[in-house]
């Protein structure tokens, strides 16, 4: 006889629930039991009668290579004692989750789905395994390639769970004279764009690999971590730069990286960086999918900042999925989160993260469900804080502008947004702007919409190019020498999340 649910968290908990997907809501319900998959498989062959359901297909189902039929659903229901509506809602769900629009990066988007329901079943499991994991092309440094060296760490893998390895194709790496700090590159990015800084995130994820690849058993835990970073900023570089195939490898790697480590709250981080990317890109559902399996995942362990965070990619990546009652409730519990974030306090990858900074995130989200006038002043107050930062929200001021029929006011405020894009460097920050063009179409030959395109046709030679960023030039070296020479001097915050 199946026993009762356990004490604990119940299918109705929102973080149990997480993403919705039918994959990790039966690995959370058969974890919440205490019972392996070869027990799951025993107990519904003994309710449904059917001798030959094995281990391996309870597998199949938690990892999504399979979604179960009608059938097994309501004996799953029985065996797991919960609602046959909430296990057939999530395997709709899961079957809708097909390839993203015509974005690029539909492969590497489907492995780091895969590889974030695996971590959301174990976040602490141990997931970097195997093959090498290394820019293209030879380290620029002199060195040797990443990801080879000694064997006393095993050297970094991207490959899926059983499959081949799969390299992280980053921007050509800039060739330096100095060691790259992760910290001072994280400083450099709240001054200059994705197309101007890619290079530098791939140097300094060759050399992580490189050093773990080649370390001490007892120096294992530390470079984990700084491979987690390293990968993670390269990602985030690269997604400035418009190269999504290579943003997203880098995440998985950076994913791998952070749960081997044990560190569940920058495996959050980590999947919130990459669900931001998706939804920038035209992909709610997919970016609604990592976001919610970060909170459900790093929520035990998060500090107050990271939870905040991740209640606004779920929101934002909800609006633009149209899906307006979980946006609210997102916003809503982000709210409730009573320990303000505190820098401090904070880890050092979310240095960026304050109130004027959330306050904008809010807004945007409000754009997105249709509500703008309470958006302007966040979205205001926040463009003073850098040319990236000006572009991105910006964009989104104008389309509240638009939303209120103020054509004039939303094409003055898209001309500097386009401006600000051109000083960025950021492929990124024209995302908004292409959808402010869009809406502008159907305003016709209004003098203000005349304006606005005659500039944009003018900028347009010199607007920041997506894709992988062209090798090194000299002006990236001053810029690196100038950030080091003063790593702390940077003003505000351009990270824009």
């Amino acid at each position: 006889m199946t026993p009762p649910p356990p004490p604990g968290p119940q299918p109705s908990d929102p973080q149990l629930l997480g993403p919705l997907l039918l994959g990790p809501l039966l690995a959370q319900l058969r974890l919440a039991r205490g019972w392996s998959q070869l027990r799951v498989a025993a107990e519904l062959c003994a309710a449904s009668g059917v001798p030959t359901l094995s281990r391996h297909e309870i597998s199949r189902w938690e990892r999504q290579a399979r979604v179960p039929g009608e059938f097994w659903l309501g004996w799953l229901a029985v065996v797991l004692a919960v609602p046959v509506d909430l296990l057939t809602t999530a395997a709709a769900r899961t079957r809708s989750l097909g390839p993203p629009p015509a974005v690029g990066g539909s492969r590497p988007r489907a492995a780091l789905l895969a590889l974030a329901q695996r971590w959301l079943a174990d976040p602490r499991a141990a997931l970097l395994t195997g093959a090498s994991a290394r820019p293209a092309g030879p380290d620029r440094d002199g060195g040797p390639p990443a990801g080879s060296g000694p064997s006393g760490c095993g050297p970094a893998s991207t490959s899926a769970p059983g499959g081949p390895a799969e390299p992280v194709r980053l921007a050509e790496p800039v060739r330096l004279a100095e060691p790259v700090r992760l910290a001072e590159l994280r400083r450099l990015d709240d001054l200059a764009g994705g197309a101007d800084l890619a290079g530098f995130g791939a140097y300094r994820l060759g050399r992580a690999v490189r050093a773990l690849s080649g370390c001490a058993r007892s120096a294992r835990p530390r470079l984990l971590l700084e491979l987690a970073e390293s990968a993670q900023l390269a990602g985030w570089l690269a997604a400035d730069a418009g190269d999504v195939a290579a943003a997203l490898h880098a995440y998985r790697l950076a994913l791998r990286a952070a749960a081997t480590a044990g560190d569940p709250s920058l495996a959050g981080h980590v999947l919130g960086s990459a669900s931001h990317l998706l939804t920038g890109v035209g992909d709610p559902e997919g970016g609604l999918v990592l976001a919610r399996t970060a909170y459900a995942g790093a929520r035990p362990a998060a500090s107050p900042g990271l939870r905040v965070l991740l209640l606004h990619r779920v929101a934002l990546a909800a609006a633009l999925g149209g899906r307006a009652g979980a946006a609210r409730q997102a916003l809503d519990a982000a709210r409730r989160v009573t320990d303000a974030p505190d820098p401090g306090r904070e880890p050092s990858w979310l240095y960026w993260l304050d109130g004027p900074e959330l306050a904008a995130m809010t807004g945007r989200t409000l754009v997105a469900l249709g509500r703008p006038l309470p958006a302007e002043a966040p979205l205001h107050a926040v463009r003073r804080r850098g040319p990236r930062t000006s572009a991105i929200y910006g964009g989104w001021l104008a389309r509240g502008y638009l939303q209120l029929g103020e054509v004039e006011r939303a094409c003055a405020v898209a001309g500097e947004a386009l401006l600000d894009a051109v000083r960025a460097g950021s492929p990124r920050a024209l995302g908004q702007l292409a959808e402010v063009r869009r809406r502008l179409a159907g305003h016709g030959d209004e003098p203000a919409v005349r304006r606005y395109r005659a500039l944009a046709a003018a900028a347009a030679p010199y607007l920041p190019r997506s894709g992988p960023p062209p090798g090194p030039a000299g002006r990236r070296a001053r810029m690196w020498r100038a950030a080091r020479r003063a790593p702390g001097d940077a003003t505000g915050s351009s990270s824009t999340g």
